[in-house]
This record gives structure tokens, sequence and C-alpha cells, in this order.
């Protein structure tokens, strides 16, 4: 076990800007966990994961505006959910370029239902970073000070290896229950 957190934190800044770029959120609480152990340092795991998560968002938008033809088929897939992102524009505003750093699913849908409106893209570079920032931040901070519950946690299904199948269920099966909910048509 010693050896893979060696290797994580050997490696854990390029995994975290590489899985940052496309959303982060675990790669960014395991290394505040991390820094928590003394194994990362936490401002920079923050500023990776900030840097990473905004280029992912602009190169998503990049990609929407300027290269179309490339985006078709997947943007054809999802047209229910580039409108409800639409939706939330004209709801919301700007704000929700923020808030999107939160939800699971939007971090992708937001960039290019944006890409294809005339949004200007210095508005939606500010937006992105000022997110980019408060989401690093927040998210590093609640995983470095939860970090030793979270370590604790880990111990104990250590400790009892039985436990980690009921763990991973029970984790999966609200999940599962939380988003069938969140997304059923009314």
């Amino acid at each position: 076990m010693q050896e893979t957190i060696d290797l994580i934190a050997k490696y854990g800044y390029a995994i975290l800007f590489l899985y940052s770029l496309g959303g982060g959120f675990v790669a960014l609480v395991g290394a505040s966990i991390l820094s928590f152990a003394g194994k990362m340092d936490l401002t920079l795991s923050i500023l990776v994961a900030a840097v990473a998560n905004f280029l992912g968002d602009w190169l998503l938008f990049y990609l929407a505006r300027y290269q179309k033809a490339m985006m078709q088929p997947y943007l054809a897939k999802h047209r229910r959910k580039l409108a409800l992102v639409h939706l939330l524009m004209r709801r919301y505003g700007s704000v929700i370029l923020i808030v999107k750093k939160y939800i699971y699913g939007f971090k992708t849908l937001v960039p290019l239902a944006i890409a294809l409106t005339s949004y200007s893209l210095v508005k939606f570079n500010l937006y992105n970073a000022v997110g980019a920032i408060l989401w690093s931040v927040s998210i590093g901070i609640l995983g470095y000070f939860s970090g030793g519950i979270l370590i604790k946690g880990f111990e104990i299904l250590g400790d009892y290896p039985a436990l980690a199948p009921l763990f991973v269920l029970f984790l999966i099966g609200g999940l599962w229950l939380w988003l069938s909910r969140a997304t059923k048509r009314r």
C-alpha cells in the first residue's frame, strides 16, 4: 500500500493535471488527502487543478466554436442536454459557468453549448477562470480538512477488507438512486 501511495505522490501532479482537464473532483480530493498526509503540497495541487480545469473548458469551447464539423457527431447526440443548458443560461446568466464546475455532467456540456452561441470568448474565459479558482480552492480545502476522517475510513476498510465491497455497493447504489431521482422526467 505504501508503494502505491509513494508512486501516486511522485506522479500525483501529472495525474491531477490530466484528470482535471475533464473534471478532476476525485483527483483533487485525492491530492488534498495526500497533502494532509504530507505527501503532496496543497497549494500546488490547487493551482494545478485550477489551471487544468480552466484549460479543459477552454479547449471544449474552442473545439465547439471553431471545429464544429469535428464536434457535430457528439453534439447531435446531446441536443436535449444542450437545449437545457441554453435555458439555464437564459434563466441564471453567466453564473452557470461557475456553478457548473460542481455539477457532474454539466462540466462538459456548458462550454459546448455556450460556444454554439455568440457568447464572448473573453467573457467566457473570465467566468471560466473565476469558476476554476473557486472550484479548486473550495474542493481542495474541503478535501484537506476532511483528510483525517477519510484516512481513518480507509484504514478501517484496510483492517476489515470484507467491508470494502459493501462500502462500494452502498456508494454506487446511493449514487445511482440520487442520479435517477435527479434526472427523472417530470
